[in-house]
C-alpha cells in the first residue's frame, strides 16, 4: 500500500465544517445568541418563576429550532414569533405533564422506630411490650433487644450476638412478627 499524503487529499468534510459554519449553523447559533435569555425571562414569567423549568424548556425550545432549521432560514423574520409559540406550547406540555403525574411524596425510614416525646405512649408500650417479650423465644427476643433496644445495627448486632447478619436479619423479621402475636394475645387477655 502507498502512503498518500493527507495534504494531497485534502480536510475531510467534519473539518471543512468546522471551519465554513454551513447557513443553519450560523442561524441556530445567532438564534441562540440572540433569545436564549429572552427565552429564558418569557417562560421563567409563564411559570411563575420556576427558573430550573424555564431553563429545561429553554433547551426544548432550542432543540425544536435546531430539528426545523431550514423552514427557520426560509424566512427569518417569522423565528422570533415561531420560537415564543413554541415556547408557550412546550411550558403548556409541561405544566399539563405535571397536573396528570400524581404529586411526589417522601417515606418515613420504617427500619427505625420512630422516637416519641410522649410520655404515656412510651409508658403504654412498654406495658405491652415487656409482657410479650417473654412469650417470645430467647433467640428472638435477644435479636430485639439488640436492634430496637440498644440501637444496634444488623452489623453491630451480628458482631454482638456471634451470628451471621443474615440471620440477624431474618431473627429481627420473625421476631417482630411474633411480638405483633404475642402483643395481641396479651391485650385480648
Amino acid at each position: 500500500m502507498s502512503a498518500v499524503p493527507n495534504e494531497s487529499i485534502g480536510p475531510c468534510l467534519s473539518e471543512r465544517a468546522a471551519i465554513e459554519p454551513s447557513a443553519a449553523e450560523a442561524l441556530l447559533r445567532q438564534i441562540v445568541d440572540e433569545y436564549r435569555q429572552p427565552l429564558h425571562r418569557f417562560l421563567t414569567r409563564l411559570l411563575l418563576g420556576q427558573q430550573d423549568l424555564a431553563e429545561d424548556l429553554v433547551q426544548e425550545t432550542l432543540l425544536r429550532a435546531w430539528r426545523n432549521a431550514e423552514r427557520l432560514a426560509a424566512d427569518p423574520s417569522k423565528i422570533a414569533p415561531w420560537l415564543y409559540t413554541v415556547a408557550r406550547h412546550v411550558a403548556i406540555d409541561a405544566m399539563r405533564a405535571r397536573q396528570a403525574r400524581p404529586p411526589e411524596v417522601s417515606l418515613p425510614d420504617l427500619n427505625r422506630v420512630p422516637d416519641s416525646d410522649d410520655e404515656m405512649d412510651r409508658v403504654v408500650s412498654v406495658h405491652a411490650v415487656r409482657p410479650a417479650l417473654g412469650k417470645i423465644s430467647p433467640e428472638h427476643r435477644e435479636v430485639l433487644l439488640e436492634m430496637y433496644y440498644r440501637g444496634a445495627s444488623v452489623a453491630e448486632a451480628a458482631v454482638r450476638l456471634g451470628i451471621p447478619e443474615g440471620t440477624v436479619k431474618s431473627r429481627a423479621y420473625y421476631a417482630v412478627r411474633a411480638l405483633h402475636a404475642a402483643i395481641g394475645s396479651t391485650e385480648s387477655s
